[in-house]
């Protein structure tokens, strides 16, 4: 009947809408009832302490306090009472594993915080502060301790001998760390790496990675390096280190220079090997048997002495280390003459010194081209400008002869000078200092030539044969004023 009943009734939307707020509301009030204040989450390192606090909010004092109980959780199921207080019968802590090592902060039930101290890897895990209430039961609040260990940090290189499989060259490895590390490889040799982990039982991690390649003497003292990274690092830890590969001796003989002709002295063979590790024998012989009579060895160098048909012959060089043997032989070959090694052509010299000696005067060319034109555009002019003309000069006067001089305008005689007046007056002649001209102010003379004749009427004859037609001087106004002798004129415009 209940079943036709709902069938015959859906529930409406609007109900639908009031049970979900009804839910909402009662998820609310749960989470509003958490009294006990805690943290969710601390990390700390072995040898260290932590606190780990814990307080009983109760916004009504409605709720009564009677015991509150640090429980540790190492793994899940299992509980461990490690610290207890009661008001009444006082603080107790029975696991003996953290006694002598937890102590109360504050002796109250409203905060009952602890204090662990000497931490251990295995002290990780689940810390509940749990209240026993009246009348609402028991209240609690968990924190998780993570435990950190920095690890331990190693690389080291293998020794390995060359050959054609892969092998491990290198290994690094963290140990003892929490939570594991990285391990990575630069490397610039084609290899690669495996990387293998292994758990401690106080919770730490520790990893190891091997890198692999197949050796060849060209690897040898190449570098790689291992990177580690980890939470509890600053930055990765990079170790390089050198790949060690051993390898038999390769041997090669320098020195013979197709030049060993009859007499010449001191000729000399070099044995060089590459080996790993380094070469244990080295060893001379000919390939006629013994070395010749004139012929010393040293190590890897054999000198021969004075060179004659005796050493016309084939020299072998034996080197052995530990992983084998190895040896190069070479066929000297003796000739009469000494072979002369052309040098440069005498022309390519000459050319060569010719190409320098141009380039070299180009430069200086230049150099001195620039020297000059800047020598040129910092110096003062070459030409001299025109003098200013004064006013009141003879010049001036010329351009204006019309105006009749005055008294102060005239220019005065040049010392010794004649000067004839036109209308027929007396000459005058300047007697100022001829050397000086001090009285005239050193104005130019009126007439140049007057110097050149003795009397007045040589002077006349002079200037009637300078003219192709008779002046009319009697249409000549006179000076504006008499001229006392010792006094300076200017006469008018003379045309000649």
């Amino acid at each position: 009947m209940a079943r036709d009943y709902a069938g015959r009734c859906p529930v409406s939307p609007v109900r639908n809408t009031w049970l979900v707020a009804a839910s909402i509301l009662l998820a609310a009030q749960g989470i509003g009832t958490q009294k006990v204040r805690v943290e969710e989450e601390l990390e700390a390192f072995p040898t260290e302490s932590v606190d780990l606090r814990c307080q009983f909010i109760d916004g009504g004092g409605r709720t009564k306090l009677t015991q509150v109980s640090w429980i540790w959780e190492p793994i899940d199921g299992q509980r461990d009472n490690i610290a207890v207080y009661h008001p009444i019968y006082g603080q107790s802590f029975p696991n003996l594993s953290f006694k002598d090592r937890v102590v109360f902060l504050h002796n109250s039930l409203e905060n009952p915080s602890i204090r662990i101290s000497n931490l251990r890897m295995s002290d990780a895990g689940r810390y509940t502060c749990e209240y026993a209430t009246y009348p609402s039961g028991n209240e609690q609040g968990t924190t998780a301790l993570i435990m950190l260990a920095k690890p331990k940090n190693s690389a080291k290189v293998l020794t390995v001998q060359a050959g054609s499989k892969s092998v491990v060259v290198a290994q690094c490895e963290a140990a003892d760390g929490k939570p594991a590390a990285t391990i990575k490889w630069l490397a610039s040799v084609g290899g690669n790496h495996t990387t293998t982990t292994l758990n401690g039982p106080d919770g730490t991690v520790t990893v190891r990675s091997e890198y692999r390649l197949v050796p060849t003497p060209a690897d040898n003292g190449r570098e790689v390096t291992c990177m580690v990274d980890q939470k509890t690092q600053e930055r990765p830890w990079a170790y390089p280190v050198k790949l060690s590969v051993e390898y038999p001796p390769s041997v090669s003989i320098e020195g013979y220079d197709n030049n060993w002709y009859v007499g010449r002295s001191d000729a000399v063979l070099f044995c060089l090997a590459n080996a790993n590790p380094a070469p244990t024998t080295v060893t001379w012989t000919a390939a006629s048997g013994a070395l010749p009579d004139n012929v010393m060895v040293d190590g890897n160098k054999l000198t021969v002495r004075k060179v004659d048909d005796a050493v016309n012959t084939t020299f072998i060089c034996e080197v052995k280390n530990k992983h084998g043997a190895s040896r190069h032989q070479i066929t000297t070959i003796v000739i009469e003459k000494r072979k002369i090694t052309p040098g440069p052509s005498t022309g390519a010299v000459i050319g060569g010194i010719l190409g320098a000696l141009v380039f070299i005067g180009i430069i200086s060319g230049i150099i001195i081209f620039f020297f000059r034109k800047r020598q040129d555009g910092e110096g003062p002019p070459k030409h001299k400008p025109p003098p200013p003309v004064k006013a009141g000069s003879s010049t001036e006067m010329l351009n204006k002869p019309s105006e009749p001089p005055t008294a102060t305008e005239t220019a005065p005689l040049s010392p010794g000078e004649v000067y004839y007046e036109p209308t027929g007056g007396e000459p005058v002649t300047n007697l100022d200092d001829e050397t000086t001209g001090a009285l005239n102010g050193g104005a130019p003379p009126v007439l140049e030539d007057s110097a050149k004749y003795d009397n007045i009427n040589e002077l006349k004859d002079h200037a009637d044969s300078h003219h192709n037609n008779d002046l009319d001087l009697s249409n000549r106004e006179p000076p504006a004023a008499n001229i006392s002798r010792g006094e300076s004129f200017v006469s008018p415009a003379m045309y000649v």
